[in-house]
């Protein structure tokens, strides 16, 4: 084990992340942050004193329970550990002020943030790179998300399907050609239109010999007689109450109805399509009415992002299914390969499988050569910076006027235990009285220092600039990025 020149341990603790529950769920990207982590320590003659994991959790706050323990232990006099290690810096923030923020209250406790992947010194041309990647990730996470999103709902407006799979007893046909571009719809599927509209009739009415059904019985009776789903599975209860709950099957698909965390979005942000319907109003609503008698507690299935570049983007152009990842030779190889070819049933597709190393570097050549013009990229960054000095300024305000809050809070609260302990109501013999009092003024001087470096950070925002070195530093980075599997920009 290595040690300083003092006899000291170089200790470093780990943070680990991942986006979404069901990454955490299948141990996807956790184990090999962690693998990473601690050949890191082994390389550099750290001690791994202690690991927090978040998973599922995403970056763009710092409401995150593990990260809050983490900053909380980093904050201890002495601070138990020496570094905090990270996959990247987009593992611990992919808020840049935040980032930040929490950057210099760990350097004021002699707590270092070191990412693994994105190795940067401490000097001026250093920290600039730091901040300008860093700028760069929360840019792009949110613009891309936008400018998608915004797309994406004009699409609808005018009535198209936007990519994803169709609801059972849908299909997507061809609807116009604008150029080059094939706009899609949905039409009934007769394969399974019918197996819709018996689940409707189901709740409704029952079999002939039991009364209404509810979802679990649905679900009893199509799986028992081998009425498969579309993809030949059995049936859930998740998926049939959703079937019975759609407002596609009467005609009228709602696109953009959750955001973040499956909160519900406002009604003026949910764009209607209109659909051919599969049931008709009356007994969609009579169905509506019985559910809610029953009240069903039934679980939605959950989505998940790829660690894979095109997932989600390529469909097979034999019969306009999905493609996934396949491996081969013990997971050397990778291809994008149609799911309904995927699942060993050659006779459902007959479509090719293409090499994903081949077709992603491709994918990311095109990119590289529509995003990262120099030119372009100089515009950019130029208002993201301008962004920047808003946000801080705004921000930092905020932030000032709670730190101001907090600070009142904790005078007031010394001024009321001082007061206490001068009437002798309070003694200063009792531990825990004294470890209050410690904590109350290491708080109020916490406070003092943080409104001090906030002043600082207000004062010097927008002094960054930006030079024609660092914009082809930015783009061999970023090209860089666009083909690392699993933690580059693909994950965004």
């Amino acid at each position: 084990m290595t040690v300083v020149s003092s006899g000291e341990i170089l200790r470093a603790a780990l943070y680990l992340r991942v986006s979404t529950a069901r990454q955490a769920a299948q141990d996807v990207s956790i184990p090999d942050q962690h693998r990473q982590g601690e050949a890191w320590c082994a390389t550099h003659g750290y001690e791994l004193v202690e690991t927090f994991v978040d998973a599922g959790v995403s970056a763009t706050s710092d409401r995150r329970p593990e990260f809050q323990r983490l900053i909380e232990a980093a904050s201890k006099r002495p601070a138990p550990f020496d570094i905090i290690l990270v996959h990247s810096f987009s593992r611990f923030s992919r808020d840049h002020f935040e980032l930040e923020f929490h950057i210099r209250k760990l350097a004021r406790n002699g707590v270092k943030l070191i990412s693994i992947t994105q190795e940067v010194g401490d000097d001026p041309m250093q920290v600039m790179m730091r901040r300008v990647m860093t700028l760069f990730d929360e840019y792009q996470s949110r613009e891309n998300g936008k400018h998608t999103l915004r797309a994406m709902k004009e699409n609808a407006r005018q009535g198209f399907w936007n990519g994803s799979l169709p609801p059972i007893g849908y299909r997507i046909v061809e609807a116009e050609r604008r150029s080059a571009k094939v706009k899609k719809a949905l039409a009934i599927d007769p394969m399974h239109a019918d197996t819709v509209r018996l689940i409707y009739r189901l709740a409704l009415s029952g079999d002939g010999t039991t009364g209404p059904m509810g979802v679990k019985a649905i679900v009893e009776y199509l799986n028992y007689r081998r009425i498969c789903t579309r993809d030949g599975g059995r049936w859930g209860i998740g998926q049939t109450h959703k079937i019975l709950t759609r407002t596609t099957y009467v005609g009228r698909h709602q696109f953009n109805m959750h955001g973040k965390g499956k909160t519900r979005k406002s009604d003026d942000e949910v764009i209607t399509v209109a659909v051919p319907p599969l049931i008709n109003q009356a007994t969609f609503d009579a169905v509506q009415a019985h559910l809610r008698a029953r009240n069903p507690k039934t679980l939605a299935p959950r989505l998940v992002n790829s660690p894979n570049m095109l997932t989600g983007l390529l469909h097979c152009a034999q019969c306009g299914g999905p493609m996934v990842m396949r491996t081969g030779k013990a997971g050397r190889y990778r291809y994008y390969v149609c799911q309904k070819k995927a699942g060993t049933d050659t006779a459902r597709c007959s479509g090719i499988a293409i090499p994903m190393d081949a077709l992603d570097a491709l994918g990311a050549k095109h990119l590289t050569a529509r995003l990262l013009d120099q030119n372009r990229l100089k515009i950019v960054l130029t208002q993201i910076l301008e962004r920047r000095r808003e946000r801080i300024v705004r921000d930092g305000e905020d932030r000032l006027d709670e730190l101001t809050r907090r600070g009142e809070e904790v005078r007031l609260r010394l001024k009321r235990l001082l007061r206490a302990i001068g009437m002798g109501a309070l003694s200063l013999d009792e531990p825990a009285l004294q470890e209050r009092l410690a904590y109350l003024q290491a708080l109020q001087t916490r406070t003092a220092e943080e409104i001090r470096s906030l002043h600082v950070e207000l004062n010097h925002a927008g002094i960054l600039t930006i030079s024609p070195s660092l914009v082809r530093r930015i783009i061999k980075a970023a090209e860089q990025r666009l083909l690392e599997r699993g933690h580059g920009f693909r994950r965004g």
